[in-house]
């Protein structure tokens, strides 16, 4: 008479113990209305996710008898380890750990020479060595290995192929007519791989205690490889600097201001007018340095720069700090009785917050979205008649000699001591 097997989770791996179980015992598939018929079985495999599996197990601790053997069939090993030590604390019931390094696809064909890792961990000797010696008839290689030891191979394996597999779906890797040999070999990673769930990537990723260290090794040799790839210096004859601002704007004055103070003779000056930019032109190797504001002695860290640092890898040069003054100005055919409105950079307002209160409260303050942002980039389409003619400007005083507006007011800044420090800063 056969021996009662349970297999808990039927889905596509739990159909791949069903085949490899069938010929040799009397199968019982327990789902969520039948956690009793756990009680009929000598063996209880667990092919549930990964997440899902101290949940379940907890929900089938009242089931569990002394003569019981729970062994689960999950990507990871520590995880189900510990789980199995908290539950089955004070009982009798055996667990051992595998964990089948193949899937559905893998095993359509049988399982000839497909490996699988095997843990005795709480199973008697009898019991271990009745399942060693199956999965061996079976045509399976038994690999022995310690939980700990198992995830640390697995998340350089298994983790990196789910990893590859995942991010060429991500980057819509196709198909072509001129595929060689790896092209193709990489099409079979993606698809799968991607034939999974996205819970047990997710899973896969999470719950091994050392997959987190591979993708980081991985993000590192990504950029390393992509950096080498990027000529050193855009331009050998001079270096080419991008900068937050436009022409005239308080980023192209502490550019000039610390080339002066370094000596620097041969750069040129990119108008890139959002910190976004300028860390997208540095990422790309179409700009040397970068240069952009940090933070101002009256109005506080910029903010659009520390959004965009925290999405780029960079490493910081040199910084320089000068004096800021901020200049009204408009068009000089528009009378001032007309201006309904002053537009800069939101940083410029936060420096100028309480003049602007006492001297212009009726005046409506716009910052402009995207590269609009930036004061010098909208004092060139006020002059260009792009933005609201009745509009005037709140900067630099060289943007008034650029495009030919009239001065309304000068030295709106709260502080006297007005500094703003900018960073200058080159790829990761």
């Amino acid at each position: 008479m056969k021996k009662t097997v349970a297999i808990v989770g039927y889905g596509r791996f739990g159909k791949v113990l069903e085949r490899l179980l069938r010929d040799d015992f009397s199968l019982v598939i327990v789902k969520r209305e039948n956690p009793f018929d756990i009680q009929k079985a000598w063996v209880v495999f667990y092919a549930v996710p990964i997440s899902s599996f101290e949940k379940v197990l907890k929900s089938h601790k009242n089931y569990f008898k002394d003569d019981h053997l729970l062994i689960d069939v999950l990507s990871v090993k520590v995880h189900p380890k510990k789980v199995f030590e908290r539950i089955l604390k004070g009982k009798k019931t055996q667990a051992m750990l595998t964990h089948p390094m193949f899937g559905p696809d893998s095993s359509k064909n049988g399982f000839l020479g497909l490996p699988i890792v095997l843990n005795q961990f709480k199973a008697s000797d009898e019991n271990y060595q009745f399942w060693k010696s199956f999965f061996q008839k079976k045509g399976l290689r038994v690999v022995e290995l310690e939980a700990e030891e198992h995830d640390k191979m697995a998340a350089y394996s298994q983790g990196v192929t789910h990893f590859i597999g995942r991010l060429l779906q991500k980057f819509y890797f196709k198909k072509t007519p001129i595929d060689t040999l790896g092209a193709k070999k990489l099409h079979e990673v993606m698809e799968q791989t991607c034939n999974d769930t996205w819970q047990l990537f997710f899973d896969l990723q999470t719950f091994n205690p050392y997959t987190k260290s591979m993708r980081l090794k991985l993000g590192r040799a990504y950029d390393f490889l992509f950096n080498k790839l990027l000529p050193k210096r855009v331009n050998k004859k001079y270096l080419i600097f991008g900068i937050q601002g436009g022409r005239g704007s308080f980023n192209e004055e502490a550019l000039l201001t610390y080339v002066n103070e370094k000596n620097i003779k041969n750069y040129k000056i990119r108008y890139l007018y959002t910190t976004k930019n300028v860390f997208k032109a540095l990422y790309q190797g179409k700009i040397d340095y970068g240069v952009f504001a940090i933070v101002n002695s009256r109005g506080g860290i910029v903010d659009e720069s520390v959004e965009a640092m925290v999405n780029y890898k960079f490493r910081i040069v040199d910084k320089i700090t000068i004096f800021i003054r901020h200049f009204l100005m408009k068009k000089k055919e528009i009378p001032f009785s007309k201006i309904s409105q002053i537009m800069a950079h939101p940083q410029v307002f936060a420096q100028c917050q309480n003049n602007l209160k006492k001297k212009y409260p009726h005046l409506k303050l716009i910052s402009g979205k995207n590269e609009m942002i930036d004061t010098a980039k909208a004092a060139k389409a006020l002059s260009q008649g792009k933005i609201d003619k009745n509009t005037a400007i709140l900067g630099p005083k060289i943007l008034s000699e650029i495009y030919d507006f009239e001065i309304v007011d000068a030295d709106l800044q709260d502080d006297k001591e007005n500094k703003t420090t900018f960073l200058i800063v080159k790829r990761g």
